[in-house]
This record gives C-alpha cells, sequence and structure tokens, in this order.
C-alpha cells in the first residue's frame, strides 16, 4: 500500500515557529509531528510514503534523507494551494495501482490504519474515511453513518447540534482506491466537498468509527494537547517522563514543571515554573519565571523573573 501525507499547508497558526521550520518537521518530544503521524501506519503494509507539501520543500527532503525508514519516502511538491483533493491528484504519477491511504500531516491519532484496512477490503465500496465521536458535532463535518452496514450515506457541515445526524465527525485518514479519480474534478478542490458527497449517495462510502486518541495539532493549544498525548501513551524513544511531563536529555531543572515537555540541553531556574506549555532544545529559563500555556522555541533565552502566557517565542529569542 501507498500512503499520501497532506502537508502542504504553511502553518500559519503556529507561526512565528513555522516561519523558519515548516509544520511537520516541528518536534513534539524526541520526534517530528510528521514521524508521530507515521507512526501509526502498519509497516508491514506499506510500500511507499507520498508527502504532499507545498512549504518547506528542501527542509523535508533533507530531514527524510538523514533519518532511517522501512519504506520509501519521496516528497511531492505543490507549486500553488490545491485542497485536499488537488493534493491527492498531484500525486498520482507516482501511486502504484491499488488501494492507497491518505492521511492529514498534522494528526496525532490512535487510529488503527491496519484494521481499518481489513475493514475497508472486506466492506467493498471506493473510499473509508475514519470516524471520531464527539461531544457536539457542531463545529465539524458530520456523517450519516449506517452502523449495520458500515456505510456512509450523507454529509452534514456544522449543523446545529439538535439537527445533527449523528456524533461521527471526519477524523482525517482515508482508505481509497484507484476509481475514485474518476470523481475527482481537475484543479484545486475539496475532497470532503467535492468527491464524498457525491459517492456517498452511491452507497461506495464506508466509515470506520474508532476510540483512543485523536488531536489535529494545527494550533498552538492542540500542539500542547498533542505534546500531552504523546507523553501519555510513551510516544518517545530518548528522554522520561515524571508525572504527566517528559525531560529529553540532558535537562536541568530546579523549577516546577507541570503538564510540560522541557527538550534536551535545556536549563530552569530555581523557582521557575513551567504549565502546560512545550520547551523546545537548548532553551534557558532563568530563576524565578512564570511560563504557562507557551511554546518557547529552541534556543531561548528567557531572563530572571519573567513572564509569560499564551504566546509563541520564536526560535532563539531572547526575553529580558
Amino acid at each position: 500500500m501507498d500512503v499520501v501525507v497532506l502537508a502542504g499547508g504553511f502553518g500559519t497558526r503556529l507561526r512565528p515557529w513555522t516561519n523558519s521550520i515548516p509544520k511537520p518537521l516541528l518536534p513534539i518530544l524526541d520526534k517530528s509531528m510528521i514521524e508521530h503521524v507515521l507512526n501509526v501506519l502498519p509497516e508491514s503494509e506499506v510500500d511507499k510514503v507520498l508527502i504532499a507539501a507545498g512549504y518547506g520543500v528542501d527542509q523535508m527532503r533533507d530531514y527524510f534523507s538523514n533519518i532511517n525508514l522501512p519504506y520509501e519516502v519521496v516528497i511531492v511538491e505543490e507549486t500553488e494551494p490545491l485542497g485536499t483533493g488537488g493534493a491527492i491528484a498531484n500525486c498520482r504519477p507516482y501511486l502504484s495501482n491499488g488501494t492507497f491511504c491518505v492521511i492529514n500531516g498534522d494528526l496525532i491519532t490512535s487510529l488503527k490504519v491496519k484494521d481499518m484496512l481489513e475493514f475497508h477490503k472486506k466492506n467493498g465500496g471506493l473510499a473509508t474515511i475514519s470516524l471520531w465521536p464527539v461531544k457536539d458535532p457542531s463545529r465539524f463535518g458530520v456523517a450519516d453513518y449506517i452502523e449495520e452496514n458500515g456505510k456512509i450515506m450523507r454529509f452534514q457541515e456544522k449543523p446545529p447540534i439538535e439537527e445533527a445526524f449523528s456524533n461521527l465527525i471526519n477524523a482525517g485518514t482515508y482508505l481509497l482506491e484507484p476509481e475514485i479519480f474518476d470523481y475527482m474534478p481537475e484543479g484545486r478542490h475539496s475532497m470532503e466537498r467535492d468527491v464524498y458527497e457525491k459517492i456517498a449517495e452511491n452507497g461506495v462510502l464506508n466509515g470506520f468509527p474508532f476510540e483512543g486518541m485523536f488531536v489535529d495539532a494545527g494550533t498552538p493549544e492542540s500542539f500542547v494537547e498533542a505534546t500531552q498525548a504523546c507523553i501519555g501513551s510513551g510516544r518517545y524513544s530518548k528522554g522520561e517522563s515524571m508525572g504527566n511531563s517528559w525531560f529529553g536529555e540532558n535537562v536541568v531543572t530546579s523549577g516546577t514543571i507541570v503538564s510540560s515537555s522541557v527538550g534536551e540541553n535545556s536549563r530552569i531556574g530555581n523557582g521557575s515554573t513551567v504549565e502546560n506549555s512545550v520547551i523546545l532544545n537548548e532553551v534557558v529559563i532563568g530563576e524565578n519565571c512564570s511560563i504557562r500555556n507557551c511554546l518557547i522555541g529552541k534556543n531561548s533565552m528567557i531572563h530572571d523573573g519573567s513572564s509569560l502566557d499564551g504566546i509563541i517565542l520564536d526560535h532563539g529569542a531572547t526575553v529580558e
């Protein structure tokens, strides 16, 4: 099976971090975001991974040329925004002729793609969409899912909660057959609006509900949430967790760390508190500082007595 990772966005909600590092390469604990995304793939089933990227293409090529993965990785450049459907179509020349997987490039999830693939092959059809239950579906695209046959019959876009077909939303991972390209228009388009709504009417669109963990790490708040989800599920190879926080190698701290991650070679001074935050590598935080709900970029320096709340501090920044 080939896999397409949709990573064409600019990561604007995570600026200024993403001004110099493309979002898929931002570190979550000791791995890049995109490595956590790829972690859900069944390695024995994957032949090739195509990363549909529109920003930081050269950085991604360099990155993947220096890590060892059990499958081929190809960076497919988007020279203009193509939408979810256009990005998949742009990868078509590189795809083998068989079932392929598509996954959003900022998802931290417990989805078992191998189980989803077995269901897809058994249930037939052109596409299977992962579905995630939420308490309030009114902010999402909602699937009219029939549990008895595993089919999605209709979609609703952001319905009032009392009118929602279900509480199941599109969770950003798809299994597709090559015939899906027959339903895709030319140029920029959306799979959700322009393709799935059409094929649902024909009874060839499946749904695959799952439970456990699902975080879209595209905002500062959800980036912290994704980091905490990875701590809680032990998704790291180096460093160690203590309570609900994670510490990279060679971290020295005399402060109080709560629900946060601290990257390797970082230093936190006496009397300082770090709470609900992500601290990248090589950061120095002085004494008696308060860091809450923040993303602190690598190689940053925060001087004694500083108080930061709800900000993204750029890489290499200094706070007097």
